[in-house]
């Protein structure tokens, strides 16, 4: 293994912060991903990693040499795809991580514009909604609705998001209209899981954040779960409003406290630090950009 696979390698391992995990993503054994790495100490002459019983921590000497990594590898990635640049056609399979309701409405009815512009390229979808390990899951890119949290991803906003708080006209006229955050306590609701706990609804009230714990008739952790158990009739739901846009559009659900809502996530195009996007996987990004912008209502504010 050359000094160039033994920096890639070791970015792995900081990266995944586990020996195996690295190994896994680089199809090498445990063992040989040990190996490179007490051999990389032996010839930088310091100690990268201190090994704990649960694993490791950097010391000062291994996260400048990371950082001195990231950066090299990635020098070297944009100079080779700049030489290649004035001739390369996008090719390959990209693999893509998002959400099933979100692919679904605004991304799938899309893929066939897409794939005449490209074809050359194979699109894999990692439907989940739980927010995917880039590294670890040798995923080229995420999108992902919501604040960026992970300081080693590289986030590029292509939309954004509103709220809306939504129910059938009938379930409203049986239950009463909200005017206030407030009255939704104790109103049966349909609420969205993450990773299996539900979440305050929270909205905006004379400049402060409001949070109401709803009472839940019905849990899912699926968007379209959640659109089709409101379409039923069985409680108000507080959640993006792309999933009921063409519902409160087409007037079977009706969209209250508005002035309440809260603010716009951002949707972002995330992928790691340590790599610069290939061709076919940064024409995908910039066409679902441009697919989003068609959405007045995704539109990047």
């Amino acid at each position: 293994m050359d000094r160039i696979e033994a920096m890639q390698l070791y970015v792995l391992v900081v990266t995944t912060k586990s020996f195996s995990k690295a190994a896994r993503s680089a199809g090498v054994s445990q063992s040989t991903v040990s190996k490179q790495m007490s051999q990389l100490e032996k010839r930088l002459g310091v100690q990268l990693l201190r090994r704990t019983p649960r694993g490791f921590n950097l010391s000062d000497a291994g996260r400048a040499f990371y950082d001195a990594s990231v950066r090299l590898i990635a020098d070297l990635e944009e100079a080779e795809q700049s030489v290649a640049a004035g001739q390369e056609t996008p090719v390959g399979r990209i693999r893509v991580a998002i959400s099933p309701a979100f692919g679904r409405i605004y991304i799938l009815p899309h893929l066939a514009e897409f794939f005449a512009r490209y074809p050359g390229v194979c699109v894999e979808f990692d439907i989940s909604e739980r927010f995917a390990n880039l590294i670890e899951n040798v995923v080229d890119v995420a999108i992902r609705i919501g604040n960026l949290v992970d300081s080693t991803l590289i986030a590029k906003r292509i939309g954004a998001i509103e709220f809306a708080t939504v129910a059938t006209p009938a379930f409203f006229q049986a239950h009463g209209t909200p005017e206030h955050p407030t009255d939704l306590a104790g109103m049966p609701a349909v609420v969205f899981t993450f990773q299996g706990a539900p979440r305050p609804w929270t909205f905006r009230d004379e400049g402060k954040e409001l949070a109401i714990v709803p009472a839940p008739r019905v849990l899912s952790n699926d968007a379209e779960y959640i659109r089709a158990a409101v379409m039923e009739g069985l409680g108000v739901a507080h959640n993006a409003s792309w999933l009921f846009h063409d519902q409160i559009s087409a007037g079977t659900l009706t969209q209250v406290l508005h002035q309440f809502e809260p603010g716009t996530l951002p949707i972002n195009a995330l992928h790691a630090s340590s790599k610069r996007l290939p061709s076919r996987v940064q024409v995908f990004v910039d066409f679902v950009a441009e697919k989003l912008a068609e959405h007045p209502h995704l539109r990047v504010r």
